[in-house]
């Protein structure tokens, strides 16, 4: 973590209108890796999401979410060779705009910022669960309480934010590594059981689950390990970004599938019976295998997991909001807000714009987050393998920049598997987000398309282009 350290310049240029304004590069690639595992969050992840696949998919769970991975390396070349030529705060929505056009850019925008928006209060609000040994709490209220701390903690600095997050990372880490080490030593079942595609019903029934289960739970299973595209998002301040944005995402990816599919697995293998992983309660399980010592230190360790990934995902999400302002994505006022640094460098007023909804949103229906973001980041997903498509066009055919193995194979492979996957996904979330991107495009029609030469002006700072 030492290149955390590295002293860097504080002054923040100003911006002019041919050079616009920019982030201060202060982390190289061992702190951008450690914030950006912190935002896929292993554990909390596990212990948060993977339960509602459980109970969807059973014994089936390993295997959605190992096809999941495999589908993200695709995504993760992708993400690779753009971000290395487009290395922007914007991540997919400068990406895309430079490879697919304006339209497509902002489109991509409004899903990923569906997704900053939800995911972290998805995440905060299994903060009570884990907190249960201690004190017993409201999910929404301790969700909400998340939120805030973790808006506070995104208005330091950068390199602050690494050490933070870098401890709370080791914690959950070993707590991944703990339910991993009890559920094989376990076992009630063989290896044969992560493909024996059992469920559990209300009733405790045993049922089969179908190909169609597995192929609509990979939109959970992409949201699983998503968080290794938040390279993309501070390649402005990693060091050397068209070396070290492809190394952030490609070993976040191989690192955060490894922390979450092996416990996985121990847990589908160590669970007494199928009703029990089918309920989808671990700590239970990690205290029936060890002691209840074990399973609160276990569920402790989680709920700093869960307050690490807050921290990481509104530091990643006030970038997005920042690069959207400065590149002029809204009326005036608004963008000079959205734009403004504060004494730690950080977009404090952008960051503030996150966090604080994203308080709000812990008290919206829990299943309708999940929903609505599968279908967002499969959407999104899309647009960038569509962008990734086109990137060897023109100009951008000579750029120095990490490229992909097998182009144009993995994106044509990826935007195919990627709709059907959308196809399979339940009607009124594909109404939710589809009823936002149609507002959206008529913001895009009315407001930015006629302002073209002042609005939403997609650009990379001078001194990223190098």
């Amino acid at each position: 973590m030492t290149d955390t350290l590295r002293p860097v310049d504080t002054a923040v240029p100003e911006a002019t209108d041919s050079h616009p304004k920019a982030l201060k590069r202060s982390i190289g690639v061992v702190g951008g890796t450690l914030l950006t595992l912190s935002c896929v969050t292993p554990a909390s992840t596990l212990f948060v999401v993977v339960p509602d696949l459980f109970g969807t998919l059973g014994t089936a769970t390993a295997l959605t979410i190992a096809i999941g991975s495999l589908l993200c390396i695709a995504v993760a070349f992708c993400y690779s060779e753009l971000g290395t030529l487009i290395p922007s705060a914007g991540g997919e929505y400068a990406m895309v705009s430079t490879m697919a056009g304006r339209l497509a850019g902002w489109l991509v925008f409004v899903l990923s910022l569906l997704v900053v928006m939800i995911v972290p209060p998805v995440i905060a609000m299994g903060t009570a669960d884990y907190l249960a040994p201690v004190v017993h709490l409201d999910p929404s209220i301790a969700g909400a309480g998340v939120m805030l701390l973790a808006t506070l903690a995104g208005l330091l600095d950068l390199r602050a934010n690494a050490w933070i997050t870098g401890i709370f990372l080791v914690l959950e880490v070993i707590a991944a590594a703990v339910v991993a080490v009890l559920g094989f030593a376990h076992s009630a079942r063989g290896v044969n059981s992560l493909v024996s595609m059992r469920v559990a019903d209300a009733h405790g029934h045993t049922d089969t689950v179908t190909a169609m289960l597995v192929v609509s739970g990979l939109a959970i299973a992409l949201f699983v390990t998503q968080g290794f595209s938040t390279a993309v998002y501070l390649s402005e301040e990693l060091e050397h970004p068209r070396r070290n944005v492809a190394r952030t995402v490609l070993a976040t990816l191989a690192i955060s599938t490894v922390i979450i599919l092996v416990p996985v697995a121990a847990i589908t293998m160590g669970a007494s019976n199928i009703s029990e992983l089918s309920g989808g309660d671990i700590s239970p399980m990690v205290t029936a295998w060890s002691n209840s010592a074990v399973g609160t230190f276990v569920s402790l360790c989680v709920a700093l997991a869960i307050i690490n990934a807050g921290i990481v995902m509104v530091i990643q999400n006030s970038r997005v909001l920042f690069a959207s302002a400065r590149d002029k994505a809204w009326p005036t006022p608004v963008n000079t807000a959205f734009a403004r640094l504060g004494r730690f460098g950080s977009p404090w007023v952008a960051t503030l714009a996150v966090g604080v909804p994203g308080a709000l949103l812990c008290f919206v229906n829990l299943d309708t987050l999940y929903g609505v973001t599968g279908v967002s980041v499969t959407g999104m997903y899309l647009l960038v393998a569509v962008a990734a498509l086109l990137s060897r066009r023109g100009s951008h055919k000579h750029t120095p920049a990490w490229r992909m193995p097998l182009w144009p194979t993995v994106p044509v492979l990826l935007i195919a598997v990627l709709a059907y996957i959308l196809t399979q996904q339940e009607t009124s979330y594909l109404l939710w987000t589809g009823g936002i991107t149609a507002a959206a495009t008529l913001y895009w029609a009315f407001y930015l398309r006629p302002r073209k030469d002042t609005r939403w002006l997609v650009s990379i700072p001078e001194d990223q282009q190098t």
